[in-house]
This record gives C-alpha cells, sequence and structure tokens, in this order.
C-alpha cells in the first residue's frame, strides 16, 4: 500500500511513543515493498530531526516555526502555504525556496521572516508532506529526443519528461492526454510521467467526466485488493449478527430514493403515535460497523476516497458496489441498522425524549422522489395506502420540525435549487430553500437526527467529528451592510455586537422584500464561513446550534459519518453505566434520559484518549478531501455550462450584476430551462455568470469606485452598478477555464447607457428567442 509522508505523521499525537509495528497496521504496510519504504521513511524522518527514537519507538518532535501548511501557486509563480488553522496569516514561499514543491501539495515550512503591517511572513519549504497532484491534464509536445507533457494548469510552471511504454505518442502532438506522474523532481532531474489516456485533440474534444476525472485523480474502479476485500463481507445475517440488537423487522419501514442511479439507500423512515398522542419517529441508519473494520483494506480506502462524488449522472461511490449491495436498506431483506427512536410533541414539534440503540429492520417499500411528489400534491389512489399515510403523516411532521428549526434562528437562503444527496445542510452550512418534495421532506429528519447525535455524545463528554462553522467577522458583515445600502435597503448591526444566527435571518426576511434579494442573498453568502470537521466541539452557525452539531446519517457515503458509528459502539461497549460497582442503578447510555443522570467519566480515560487520537489524525484528510470533491463537482457544472454557452455564442439574454471590479462586472443570466440538456436540473432556469470586460465598454472611460460598487463614465454619466439589469450578448467561451465573455448591447458593439422600456418598445437585438418584451424590465442609470 502507498502511503504519504502526511499520513504517517498522523499517528504521531500527545508526544506519545508509537510501535513501528502499530505503524505498518494503521498504514496497512503488509508486502516487502511497503515494509521498505516505511523503514527508509522513518530513518529519513528521524535524520532531519522530524522523528526521534526512543528504544525502538519512535515520537514526533515539536520545533518552534515550523508549520504544516498547503501549497497555493499563481500562474506567475506567486505561492503561498496556506495554514489550516482560521485566521492565521499565509505565508510567503519564494521559487528558490519552493524544493521542488508544487501547486497544491501539503508541506511542511519554515519561517524566515516574520510578517509585518504591509508584508506577509516568509519561509521555505522544509519538507513534502504529501504530493496533490499524482495525475494531472498535459498537453503533449515533441523535443528533441523524446517527448514533454505541459500542464494544462498554468499553476503547474513545469513539464516532465514522458516515457513511451510502448505508445507510439507521434501522433499525439499536440493532443490533451491523462499523464501520471512516476517520478517528482529531485535536485536537477525533471519529473517523468506517463501517458495514461489520450483524451483528444483538445479539452472540448475530450469528455467533460473524462476532464474532471482526469483533472482530479477521481479513480473509477477500486484497487484489486480492496475488491477482494469487498468479496469476503457476509451475504446474509447470522442468528449471532441478531444478538443484542431490538427487533424492528415487524414494523412498517419505508425508504426514499430520489437518485436511481446511486443504490446507496442508507435511510428508512417509520412513524407511529404513542398512548399520549405524541409522534414516535423512527429514523434507520445502515450500520456499515458489521461490514468494515477499522484499518482493514476496506477502511482504508473509504478513508482515501472520504466521501462518494456525484458528477452528474456519474456516481463515484466510497466504497465498493458489492458492500454497498449487502449492506444497503433494500425492501424484503433483513438489514443491520442503528435506529433513532425520537419521541416528538404532536403540536409544537419539539423534541421530548429519544434512543439511540443497535436494531435490525425489514424495509416494506421504496418510494422515489416522483412517487412522494404525487403523493403529497394530488389525491392518487394508485400507492398502497400505508405508504400514503405515512408520506403525508411524515410531511405533516417535516412543517412542526422546520418550525422550530427557525424559531431558533437557522439559516434558510433562497438560491437556486441545489441536488444535495446527502439531505442535510450542504456546502453552504444553511438550509438552501428548495421546492423539491424529497428534499424538503428528507432534510428535516437528517438535520434532526445529526442534532441528537452531537447532543447525546456531548451529553455523556465522548469524543466525537464535530461540524462546526463559525461565526462571520464582523467587518464582512458591516460591508455587506454598506453594498446593501447601495441597493436601498438600509439595516445596522451594531460593529462591536457579536453576530446571531437570528441577526442573518432577519437579513434573509428584509432580502426577500427587495427587488434585490438574488444580488444580496449572493453578498450574505459570501460572509458565512465554510463548516469543517473538527475535534472540538464548537457552535454551527447557519444551524442555529451552540451544542454541538455531527454527520452521522450516511455512513456508506461519507466517512465521518462511519467513524461516529464506530463512536457509539465504543460507548455501548465501554461505557460505564454507573458510578461504580457499588451503585446498585443503572443508567441507559443509549437514551436521553441519561443526559442529567451523568457525573462521572463514561469512558475509560485510556480509551477516551485513543478514541480523541484516532479521530484527530483523520480530521486534516477529511477536510482535504472535502475541498477536492467539492471542486471537482463544481468543475463539472462549470464545464456543463460553459459547453451549453459555446452554442449560445452571439446571443443575448438579460442578467443581473452580481460583482464589479475594476476589471469589469460579473452578470448572472439565466438559460431557460427548455434550453438546458439533461445534466442539468431542467425544471428550473440554468444560471450562468459571465464577465463584461472593461476594454469591451468602448463608449467611455469607466473608473471603478470600490464602496458604490460601480463602474462610473467619465463622459456620458453611464454606470454599471451591482445589482443593475443589463442586457448582454455572449461574445466567447473558454471551455476548460470555465470563462464566459460578455458584453453589453449595441448596434455598434458600444454599451448602452440605458434602455427606456416605458413605452413597450424594445429593440430586436434585446431580446433573446426565448423572450417575449414583457419579459424585460426598466434598468439603468437610477440617478
Amino acid at each position: 500500500m502507498e502511503f504519504s509522508i502526511a499520513t504517517l505523521l498522523t499517528n504521531f499525537t500527545d508526544d506519545k511513543l508509537v510501535a513501528r509495528k502499530l505503524l505498518e497496521k494503521k498504514l496497512g504496510c503488509e508486502d516487502e515493498d511497503c515494509l521498505q519504504k516505511l523503514h527508509i521513511t522513518l530513518e529519513v524522518l528521524e535524520k532531519i530531526g522530524i522523528l526521534a527514537k526512543d528504544r525502538g519507538k519512535y515520537r514526533r518532535i515539536s520545533e518552534e516555526g515550523l508549520i504544516e501548511a498547503k501549497l497555493r501557486c499563481s500562474s506567475k509563480g506567486f505561492c503561498f502555504a496556506i495554514q489550516d488553522v482560521e485566521g492565521t496569516e499565509d505565508i510567503y514561499i519564494r521559487e528558490s525556496h519552493l524544493s521542488n514543491a508544487w501547486n497544491g501539495d501539503r508541506v511542511l515550512v519554515k519561517v524566515l521572516k516574520e510578517g509585518s503591517r504591509r508584508r506577509s511572513p516568509e519561509g521555505e519549504v522544509k519538507l513534502i508532506l504529501e504530493r496533490s497532484n499524482h495525475t494531472l491534464l498535459a498537453r503533449i509536445k515533441q523535443v528533441d529526443g523524446g517527448f514533454r507533457a505541459v500542464p494544462l494548469d498554468d499553476r503547474l510552471l513545469f513539464e516532465l519528461k514522458l516515457l513511451a511504454n510502448g505508445l507510439s505518442l507521434e501522433g499525439a502532438v499536440d493532443h490533451l492526454a491523462h499523464v501520471e506522474v512516476l517520478r517528482y523532481p529531485l535536485a536537477q532531474y525533471p519529473p517523468v510521467g506517463r501517458v495514461v489516456q489520450i483524451l483528444g485533440s483538445d479539452a472540448e474534444a475530450a469528455a467533460d467526466i473524462d476532464l474532471v476525472t482526469c483533472k482530479h485523480d477521481l479513480s473509477r474502479t477500486f484497487p484489486d485488493g480492496v475488491q477482494e476485500a469487498a468479496t469476503k463481507v457476509p451475504k446474509r445475517l447470522l442468528k449471532a449478527d441478531l444478538k443484542n440488537r431490538l427487533d424492528l423487522r415487524q414494523k412498517y419501514t419505508l425508504t426514499i430514493n430520489s437518485n436511481k442511479n446511486d443504490t446507496s439507500v442508507e435511510n428508512a423512515l417509520s412513524l407511529d403515535r404513542t398512548d399520549a398522542g405524541h409522534w414516535q419517529l423512527g429514523f434507520h441508519i445502515a450500520d456499515l460497523t458489521h461490514y468494515i473494520q477499522p484499518d482493514e483494506a476496506l477502511d482504508r480506502e473509504a478513508l482515501k476516497r472520504g466521501k462518494s462524488v456525484y458528477l452528474g449522472e456519474l456516481v463515484l461511490p466510497m466504497l465498493p458496489e458489492t458492500v454497498i449491495e449487502r449492506s444497503s436498506l433494500s425492501p424484503g431483506s433483513d438489514r443491520l441498522t442503528i435506529s433513532f427512536l425520537i419521541t416528538i410533541d404532536a403540536q409544537s414539534g419539539e423534541v421530548i425524549e429519544w434512543e439511540i440503540i443497535p436494531s435490525v429492520i425489514n424495509v416494506k417499500e421504496c418510494v422515489s422522489a416522483k412517487d412522494v411528489e404525487t403523493i403529497l400534491n394530488t389525491n392518487t389512489t394508485d400507492y398502497a395506502p400505508e405508504v400514503v399515510e405515512i408520506i403525508r403523516q411524515l410531511e405533516i411532521l417535516r412543517v412542526a420540525l422546520k418550525q422550530v428549526r427557525l424559531s431558533r434562528g437557522c439559516l434558510q437562503l433562497n438560491l437556486p435549487p441545489n441536488q444535495n444527496p446527502y439531505y442535510d445542510e450542504g456546502i453552504l452550512g444553511c438550509v438552501v430553500v428548495n421546492d423539491l418534495p424529497v428534499q424538503s421532506l428528507m432534510s428535516e429528519f437528517v438535520l434532526l437526527v445529526n442534532q441528537l447525535m452531537a447532543t447525546h455524545l456531548s451529553a455523556l463528554g465522548v469524543p466525537a467529528i464535530w461540524r462546526v462553522q463559525g461565526a462571520p467577522d464582523p467587518e464582512d458583515v458591516q460591508e455587506m451592510l454598506k453594498l446593501a445600502i447601495n441597493l436601498g435597503v438600509e439595516l445596522v448591526l451594531e460593529p462591536e455586537d457579536e453576530i446571531q444566527p437570528l441577526d442573518y435571518q432577519h437579513l434573509t426576511r428584509v432580502f426577500a422584500e427587495s427587488a434585490s434579494e438574488q444580488v444580496l442573498t449572493y453578498l450574505l453568502q459570501d460572509t458565512l464561513k465554510p463548516s469543517v470537521y473538527t475535534t472540538n466541539k464548537g457552535p454551527h452557525f447557519g444551524l442555529a446550534l451552540l451544542g454541538g452539531y455531527t454527520h452521522c446519517t450516511s455512513p456508506m457515503r461519507r466517512y465521518p459519518d462511519l467513524l461516529m458509528q464506530r463512536v457509539f459502539y465504543a460507548l455501548l461497549e465501554h461505557g460505564r453505566d454507573r458510578r461504580n460497582t457499588r451503585v446498585k442503578e443503572r443508567v441507559n447510555l443509549r437514551h436521553s434520559s441519561s443526559h442529567g443522570e451523568i457525573n462521572w467519566n463514561v469512558l475509560p480515560p485510556e480509551l477516551q484518549s485513543e478514541l480523541q487520537s484516532d479521530l484527530t489524525r483523520v480530521i486534516v484528510q477529511l477536510n482535504d478531501r472535502e475541498k477536492e470533491v467539492q471542486e471537482a463537482e463544481a468543475d463539472l457544472a462549470g464545464l456543463q455550462k460553459a459547453s451549453l454557452m459555446k452554442q449560445r455564442i452571439g446571443e443575448v439574454f438579460m442578467g443581473v450584476i452580481t460583482g464589479v471590479q475594476s476589471y469589469g462586472f460579473f452578470v448572472e443570466i439565466e438559460v431557460p430551462p427548455a434550453t438546458v440538456g439533461t445534466e442539468i436540473n431542467s425544471r428550473v432556469p440554468l444560471r450562468v455568470e459571465g464577465l463584461v470586460h472593461v476594454s469591451s465598454l468602448k463608449d467611455d472611460w469607466y473608473e471603478y469606485r470600490a464602496r458604490q460598487q460601480a463602474l462610473f463614465g467619465r463622459k456620458n454619466r453611464a454606470s454599471y452598478r451591482l445589482g443593475d439589469r443589463v442586457a448582454v450578448q455572449v461574445k466567447s467561451v473558454d471551455y476548460y477555464r470555465q470563462q464566459i465573455d460578455l458584453v453589453t448591447v449595441g448596434s455598434d458593439g458600444l454599451a448602452h447607457k440605458s434602455i427606456n422600456l416605458s413605452n413597450g418598445e424594445v429593440p430586436d437585438l434585446y431580446l433573446h428567442n426565448d423572450m417575449e418584451p414583457d419579459d424585460l424590465e426598466p434598468y439603468g442609470d437610477d440617478d
């Protein structure tokens, strides 16, 4: 098994000694080649002072001024080391101090010069911990004596020497290829690579999925060793597997599958009324701990992938299909689950109590997204009465839970509907208003269960992987409010006051009443901090939760969720349910009633420390992987939009100015749904953003005014301001870079100061072929 220095060093925490045998197990070193590499790596790290050897074991040496960071370079060769800790300064790295590190690599940086008010600190790369670019997209060129690969990413300022490996590359010159790096640069020796696949004559000739998977090094297949391990997963449950589990096989449960291409069905629902008239919601999660053992092949592969990747119709799963098939909650099959049995007040929607318990269920029905929509919106009689009843009752419960969530300040942003397969708060950290019934239905239950798991582990003092989101910076908030004033919305939040979720919820309500809601929502979105995984419990701003929040509902598709199942079982197996053996009365560690009863350490100290260390060592890897997956999914969407707009060059659209810079302004246009391909949700217009470069505004010299977020003409007094509606023409599209160039519309190619629409007459030039004159609204210089 291949491992990186970064992965190796994650096993050293709290200055503890670590035996080589333990490292071999954690890294999956079983063959002689891997063991030899580990031996060499440990020797080198010892020589350069990163590790120290003591009685045959190793420990990490902390050195002041040595910082772990990720390298970010520009196309002009400027490189900065970005630290993981929020609020820390970026460190400037000169080209001569890069030590052959590339953009995206994780590195250890030694600070050489402290920063000042105007300058960033400077440093040098002391050690490359992990390479980011194992493969890359490159154009093949012929040179004397062979061939070279020139990376398409202009932040990678090098060329690779290509080994033929039996391939004839003469016919591939100037073509785009997927290249594997065989050797990274060493002293004066250049990097070496081999061509894995010729993708096409250029980026547009290649399939968008191929571009994305190659660019982000996303594997579509599993290694042979992982596939072999998957075949050994038990095909059927034994009686012993059901021991100490609550038998819920007779309870009516159903699953909802909104993605026919995703076979990972891991949540089932049941709903009953208690004798007191309350709801009892059963939320059942596929139990993966039965199939995936720590530090074995399937587990290491799941950690490496981090989460499933959704690329349009293609799903790249975190686990092999064999594992998914045998653990997925399929109708008519007995399945191991972890069940949340939640009692909810029927009137207020408040949670009264809950229990988290290992269980076995047998799903009675699987309904599709279309089925749910039909049941909720029509008086259909095409479905079994039990299905119709439970779906409609779940909808009633959803509305009650939503009201509770909003009452505490949880954010909801009115943004284009997103295809969030996890049904949770998504990458923004807050709920996106969505008119898709299944998304709305499942989101409330998923958010609730994630919250309850966090509350339970927090109350019992058990380590966890928390999902946190900090409050926006006051400076960013004040800047947003200044721009809102320019758009006609005057609001005041005191700079010295800590921003609260309820403040933001109030902002969204006021924005919703403004004609500039779209732009204002984007401004608000930009102030939100990213959500991250951490082992330090903290608040989640977007969900308005102070007591902690975690992910636990998607163990087949997200590695942190699988880890949370293991933490839960550690609690059940090793948790102390009474203060000492002299106490006869025990507490139920699975039930919420235990929260106020415990005043002792539930887990043994040694296990508590071990769990904390095990979770800490994967945090950086999980956060890095999540960013990579987000970038890949965004890349595919960008390529699809660029491909679509390539076909619309010359056409005119109405749009809204969403950003203004000294070099031009960005315009978001809507492509009517009838023109959108099947890859993108065709139920809603597709929003596409392009740039009107200032050089294309040939009628005047335009000055940029940052405070007003506007460009003003010196002579004609024309203006282009944030929130203005403008008519633009698609001028050109750079497919690979996903850049769409727009120009303001005029018969001579010049910018127009305004369009007078008051008389209802609209020049043909301003109409897109899907538009009617009534679709246009007046815009221009508000002065």
